[in-house]
């Protein structure tokens, strides 16, 4: 596919607009936008193609799109400001503020352990329906009830969803106002950035369809393909796709397009956001403006122990199992931020990535529609946009 590009580069950064452009035309980009920044100035502020599959849309500077677990580094950022100004102790247990939650063996888990996803509560033990999803205080209540699907601390494994309304819980708990809310209003919107978590219907008209994977009729393709659905599970020992089973199927997503989904908040996965919005959020946050040096350092601290493997995605994704997280962010094991190892971020599944560079002074993000392999290594359309942002530098 072609697409006309749009926007600016500096002087230097031509290659970022070179691999920008080869998305659409050898790596199946439908739309997208890719921003980067560096000392807080905006080198790279690109975008192209279509809002969706249908091609009566075009793909603007302004347009959002649903960006799935790189919501997360926004969720973590809400527990951070709060850690930040002394109203939340990580190191503290999770019922200290929400009582609720210990139930069933979890009253010492501490919420450190969410945000590293050691606290082994990925999901409820009955099934939810995409309803269900919308319902906060239902899905709240469900976790809190549920026993963890392993001892809490022995082992890491990724929580694909029930991460936001945990993390987002002990938000709202400590703070008053849901975490989408919190972030708006402490983050995004002081910075003037376009990224949110409870889009509101106002901004729908913006927001950029999902699609899905190219298909391949032989070996996989530039973008993957996703593998063939697990059975239905009730155990981590009934298959051995068993954890991510359980992590969607019992919280499941439903219809990414919709407005329901849209405007709920699932501070896991339902981010909307601009390249150019979640880029602003890492310059700021790498620069030192949201969180002090201290807090900057513990966040991008390892949580996992060396070598460890994580249950949930050593069971599907082409890095292996191999995964190392911080207090929320995923740490540069792969180089997928470049080469500072100290650069921390978060993918979301189907390809969208952001991160800071703090000590190279860098933020970047990618946003697109058409799904891809994602954080899974298969994917290489983000790949090829950091590594022609480094060369510009260098």
């Amino acid at each position: 596919m072609t697409a006309r590009i749009h926007g600016t580069c500096a002087p230097g950064f031509e290659g970022v607009r070179e691999e920008f452009e080869r998305n659409f035309t050898e790596r199946g980009d439908l739309g997208a936008s890719v921003a980067a920044t560096v000392d807080g100035e905006f080198v790279v502020d690109l975008w192209g193609g279509e809002a969706d599959k249908t091609g009566t849309r075009a793909w603007e500077r302004d347009s959002l799109v649903n960006v799935y677990s790189t919501t997360k580094g926004m969720t973590a950022l809400c527990a951070h400001l709060l850690a930040d100004r002394g109203e939340l102790d990580l190191d503290a247990p999770v019922a200290r503020y929400w009582p609720e939650f210990a139930q069933e063996g979890k009253a010492d888990i501490p919420v450190r352990w969410l945000l590293s996803h050691r606290s082994g509560v990925i999901a409820p033990r009955e099934p939810m329906t995409s309803d269900d999803l919308y319902d906060w205080e239902k899905v709240c209540g469900a976790l809190a009830a549920a026993p963890p699907w392993w001892k809490p601390g022995s082992a890491q494994g990724y929580h694909a969803v029930s991460y936001g309304y945990l993390v987002g819980e002990v938000v709202r708990r400590i703070t008053g106002v849901s975490l989408g809310t919190f972030l708006r209003s402490e983050v995004t919107g002081p910075l003037g950035a376009d990224v949110f978590v409870g889009t509101p219907e106002s901004e729908h008209g913006r927001c950029a369809n999902m699609a899905r994977p190219l298909a391949s009729d032989g070996p996989r393709g530039a973008l993957g393909s996703a593998p063939p659905p697990a059975p239905p599970v009730s155990s981590i020992d009934d298959h051995p796709m068993a954890v991510v089973t359980l992590a969607l199927q019992y919280l499941p997503v439903g219809n990414v397009n919709s407005a329901a989904y849209r405007s709920a908040e699932i501070p896991a996965a339902n981010g909307h956001a601009s390249a150019r919005g979640l880029a602003t959020v890492y310059a700021a946050l790498g620069g030192g403006e949201l969180l002090s040096p201290a807090a900057l350092e513990r966040l991008r601290t390892r949580q996992s122990e060396p070598d460890e493997p994580d249950l949930v995605l050593a069971a599907g994704t082409a890095w292996g199992e191999k995964w190392e997280w911080g207090l929320g962010y995923m740490l540069n094991l792969y180089g997928q931020a470049g080469p500072n190892p100290r650069a921390f971020g978060h993918g979301g599944a189907g390809g969208s990535y952001a991160f800071a560079d703090p000590e190279n002074r860098v933020s970047y993000a990618y946003v697109m529609n058409r799904m891809g392999g994602g954080t899974s290594g298969e994917d290489l359309r983000s790949v090829h946009l950091v590594g022609a942002l480094y060369r510009s530098l260098r």
